[in-house]
């Protein structure tokens, strides 16, 4: 295919997942409310929903990401000072809400250790639920994706809870069983600190009766998912992978994890594991050892935008420009990932429509 067939193709099912995602909901029959959803080929995750499109970890972000494709959306989780899960993409909350602009928020700013580094900002754990309600959500790469700073100011910080509830909803709307996938966020920072992740996680799953269907719990901490394990909830769990170092205080490095006796020891505990896709590259054997360990691989993250494709995909030499997405997952969908983590559900989803034709 010819790069401006491509581009078009970018454009196209831009537009059409734009009218699908502003249009009104249409309820869902009850026979397909009653049908399983079976994707033909690798499952499509919303990276904190639909990232590329709208400010993350919003509803928005959420909605268009299921209107687009998405069989499940990724919630990070951290809590608030008391213990309600919300859904951000770190704990610090500066460049992702509007708290800098809030005079009445100005003393909260602070530096802590997280994870062994220092972090300067204003933090989940600090404000009350009811304060952090009064933000507003803002785009966290401005710079990057200037499109969607017009959505600035029109979210709110959502929990858990509440991104449980809008998944159901979107189930119904679609047809479509949709699951959660959160990620437990710096789980031995937040226990050091009496604001453990896993118990409050174990409760609101328990609570709302989740099952394997509806919610799989990632971590890049082995602890904080053999203390979910522990629960017994019959959840999938996924093992998160960094290219570089380890998981905090746990003494092993991520090479070490991706190892074949690494990958057999994340088998004991976890069906998935989540690399950065640029593991899975040949010629590193990382796909073919996880399966089998009996092992899911899902990638992660696809983004469109030249600064984040490896050089073969770039097109012209605008960092934020698109390059050639599609091509990056049809390598991946050939390779045989087992799910992408995407910050454009759509594109991946047409990328694996693409497989059938």
């Amino acid at each position: 295919m010819s790069v401006a067939p491509r581009r078009r193709s970018i454009l196209l099912a831009t537009a059409a997942v734009t009218a699908a995602a502003t249009a009104p909901a249409v309820a869902a029959s009850s026979a397909a409310e009653r049908r399983p959803h079976r994707p033909s080929g690798p499952l499509v995750i919303g990276h904190r929903g639909a990232a590329g499109w709208r400010p993350e970890h919003t509803a928005d972000a959420y909605t268009y990401a299921v209107r687009a494709g998405a069989d499940w959306i990724e919630p990070d989780l951290v809590p608030t000072k008391d213990h309600v899960l919300v859904v951000r993409h770190e704990n610090e909350i500066g460049g992702t809400t509007d708290v800098a602009d809030r005079p009445e928020f100005a003393d909260r700013r602070t530096t802590k250790t997280v994870d062994g580094k220092a972090v300067t900002g204003w933090f989940t754990e600090d404000f009350l639920l009811r304060e952090l309600r009064t933000l507003r959500t803002v785009e966290r790469l401005p710079l990057v994706r200037d499109r969607n700073t017009v959505f600035d100011g029109r979210g709110s910080v959502m929990t858990f809870q509440e991104v449980i509830d809008l998944a159901r909803r979107l189930s119904r709307e679609s047809g479509r069983r949709i699951a959660v996938f959160p990620e437990t966020k710096h789980p031995t920072y937040f226990r050091s600190i009496g604001l453990p992740l896993e118990e409050e996680l174990i409760r609101v799953i328990r609570r709302n009766r989740l099952t394997a269907r509806d919610c799989v719990v990632q971590s890049f901490e082995p602890a904080s998912l053999r203390r979910v394990a522990a629960a017994r909830l019959g959840l999938p769990l996924w093992q998160a992978l960094g290219t570089s170092g380890g998981p905090y205080g746990h003494g092993v490095t991520y090479r070490d994890m991706m190892t074949p006796a690494g990958l057999r020891e994340i088998a004991s505990y976890a069906e998935w594991i989540g690399p950065d896709k640029s593991s899975l590259v040949p010629p590193g054997t990382l796909l073919a050892d996880a399966h089998a360990a009996g092992l899911k691989v899902g990638a992660y993250t696809f983004r469109a935008e030249n600064q984040y494709l490896p050089a073969a995909y770039r097109r012209g030499s605008a960092p934020t420009a698109f390059g050639d997405a599609f091509a990056e997952y049809a390598f991946h969908y050939g390779q045989g990932v087992d799910a992408v983590v995407t910050d454009f559900p759509d594109l991946a989803a047409q990328a694996r429509d693409d497989l059938r034709r």
